[in-house]
């Protein structure tokens, strides 16, 4: 997973002129959170990984890597689908952290989340539970 994360991230990193080859790998090992993470299979070979992390009130998306060769092909909107039916169920509030200008940004945005606040490095969003579909237009 941290090798995994090394290569996803370089692009951003690099770019935002933050690419620490060290780094990349043990804030992942220093952040890794066994009971929270799932990992990503894709005809039977590992493909990724996804956290969800419980933290003061809400839950945190973190981990959320998808080998690069994957991406592109609707793998990881069906990871995050998955993930978020379960948390508008639990009614639970998801927060994430993402490199600003990352393309991850869009694929974020389509499932619903927003910006919270941000700065050069970082952009964190939240998403807010969403209602069950068969109550909607109910009062």
């Amino acid at each position: 997973m941290a090798e995994l994360r090394a290569v996803v991230m370089r692009p951003d990193l690099e770019r935002l002129g933050r690419y620490d080859e060290h780094r990349v790998r043990q804030r992942l090992r220093d952040g890794f959170s066994p009971e929270h993470t799932s990992v990503i299979v894709s005809a039977g070979t590992f493909a990724g990984s996804i956290a969800l992390r419980p933290s003061d009130g809400c839950l945190w998306l973190e981990h959320f890597y998808l080998d690069p060769a994957l991406q592109g092909w609707g793998l990881g909107s069906a990871v995050l689908r998955t993930l978020l039916t379960r948390t508008d169920t639990s009614g639970d509030l998801v927060r994430l952290n993402v490199l600003s200008g990352s393309p991850a940004l869009r694929l974020y945005e389509r499932h619903g989340f927003t910006v919270e606040t941000h700065d050069a490095v970082d952009v964190f969003m939240v998403r807010r539970p969403k209602g069950n579909p068969a109550d909607e237009g109910t009062s």
